[in-house]
């Protein structure tokens, strides 16, 4: 089964973000993987808070997921500080995968 590690926040609401992502993939016959870059606090109605996580353990997360699980493609979606972008944006060549999907998600 081939896998596929999204990289984006946490939405409480279920419609968006890692949630989204992951659904997305069991549709399509492929093993969701996760980095959440932040945990938001949203519904239908907007976004209340968000809470962005460490440049570690969001890279912790994308290591941990590619050292042992493995990826076939990825997908961004949340990358709320430049940092945030710029770290991803480092990573992302070190994984072994052609496959890169980036959505451009504003908050």
């Amino acid at each position: 089964m081939k896998t596929a590690l999204t990289i984006a926040g946490s939405d409480s609401g279920g419609g968006a973000g890692i949630q989204a992502d992951l659904k997305t993939f069991a549709a399509h016959g492929v093993y969701g993987t996760c980095a959440i870059t932040a945990v938001t606090a949203q519904n239908t109605l907007g976004v209340e808070a968000v809470e962005n996580l460490s440049l570690e353990l969001i890279v912790a997360q994308v290591n941990a997921v590619a050292d042992d699980i493995g990826v076939d493609a990825v997908k961004t979606g949340m990358l709320a500080t430049p940092e945030i972008v710029e770290r991803v944006a480092t990573l992302l060549p070190s994984l072994p995968t052609p496959h890169i999907v980036v959505d451009p998600v504003m908050v």
